[in-house]
């Protein structure tokens, strides 16, 4: 049998992708499997973890609702990689296409619909983004992260499927003691994680340190920060200057050493960061990100809803009010303890071998 999963540049694309192609590459040794990525990823920090699987590039660019020259180009690459995509297929001639939505993935999804290749399209926010909406449309089954979605998707809802947001592979907790050693921390102190996403946030970086700055104790303090390139090496000075225990990096391939120990998350609500959130029920102060406000926005409502996170709006972030919504957390054990508690049964459980499964039973 062969499968090509195609998916977007971002992380929130690629990890589950990556993910869903583990899962099938680990029970299923008879597949044989191909990635189809957009080509300005290919330098990118986030396709580390593809060298078990053959992967190839199409040229397809980010289109914007304007006229000039920039956008014209996109639209050119666009074309150019729906004939990069029918040659892909004619070439792998796959049983299936599985797309993890974005723009960059609907070219490959189209052909193969042309050809008439049984085809799964995967959904990771609440809101459907606007590539997988068009999709949905032409796609045999549509797997969504969140029973919510099926309220935004105007097809036939019996082809929607509730499998949850596949895990990456390494993404188990860890014995605390190896993980305390991962980074060299404390046991004793109370560990906040910092991300904004998997490019990082300069906004939220800046409120975050200049709020921390101003906490009395920070020696009862430890942070792990996932700064992204740009930030990485100014953060580091920082957190020295103000004398505070902090483990800075531009990306960390090993979040779930992070995950296991950490008591607070500061956060982006990407849909990979609160299903991983879910999985580790972490308490988190949720800041969704401006520029895809209502998906991340409505993704961190569902863990507000639960009484999981608390949310500040993008607009309404600075460092006094971060700083509060800090104190009233960890200065309160009890209620970092009951915010754990409410993750109970969110989780879709095997979650990833849903996903297998409902792809292959179309492929058979």
């Amino acid at each position: 049998m062969k499968v090509l999963v195609a998916a977007g540049s971002s992380g929130g694309h690629i990890f589950p992708a990556v993910a869903f192609l583990g899962t099938l590459r680990n029970k299923y040794k008879g597949i044989d499997l191909l990635l189809v990525l957009p080509k300005r990823v290919r330098t990118s920090h986030l396709v580390y973890d593809l060298h078990y699987y053959k992967v190839r590039y199409i040229s397809v660019s980010p289109i914007a609702f304007r006229l000039d020259l920039r956008n014209f180009i996109a639209i050119l690459r666009f074309f150019k990689g729906w004939f990069e995509s029918l040659f892909l297929l004619f070439e792998f001639k796959p049983d299936m296409v599985v797309g993890f939505g974005s723009l960059d993935s609907v070219p490959v999804l189209l052909s193969a619909w042309l050809l008439r290749i049984k085809t799964l399209i995967h959904e990771q926010n609440v809101i459907p983004g606007r590539a997988n909406r068009f999709l949905a449309k032409f796609a045999d089954k549509v797997a969504v992260s969140f029973a919510e979605t099926k309220d935004y998707l105007k097809i036939n809802q019996e082809k929607i499927v509730f499998t949850g947001n596949p895990m990456r592979q390494g993404l188990k907790e860890i014995d605390r003691p190896a993980a305390l050693r991962f980074f060299g921390f404390n046991d004793f102190k109370f560990t906040i994680l910092v991300m904004g996403g998997s490019q990082g946030s300069q906004r939220i970086n800046s409120c975050f340190l200049k709020a921390i700055s101003t906490v009395p104790d920070k020696s009862r303090l430890q942070v792990i920060h996932i700064a992204g390139e740009n930030d990485r090496a100014a953060l580091e000075r920082s957190y020295k200057e103000i004398e505070l225990n902090a483990r800075v990096f531009t990306f960390l391939e090993q979040m779930q050493y992070a995950y296991s120990i950490c008591d607070l998350a500061v956060s982006r609500a990407g849909a990979t960061a609160i299903a991983e959130l879910i999985f580790f029920r972490i308490p988190a102060i949720m800041i969704p990100y401006p520029f895809a406000y209502k998906h991340q926005f409505s993704n961190a409502e569902i863990l507000e809803k639960m009484g999981t996170a608390v949310i500040i709006k993008d607009d309404q972030l600075d460092a006094a009010g971060l700083r509060q919504a800090l104190d009233g957390l960890m200065h309160n054990p009890e209620r970092l303890a009951l915010m754990r508690s409410y993750y109970s049964g969110a989780l879709k459980a095997n979650t990833n071998d849903l996903l297998t499964q409902e792809a292959l039973s179309l492929a058979r």
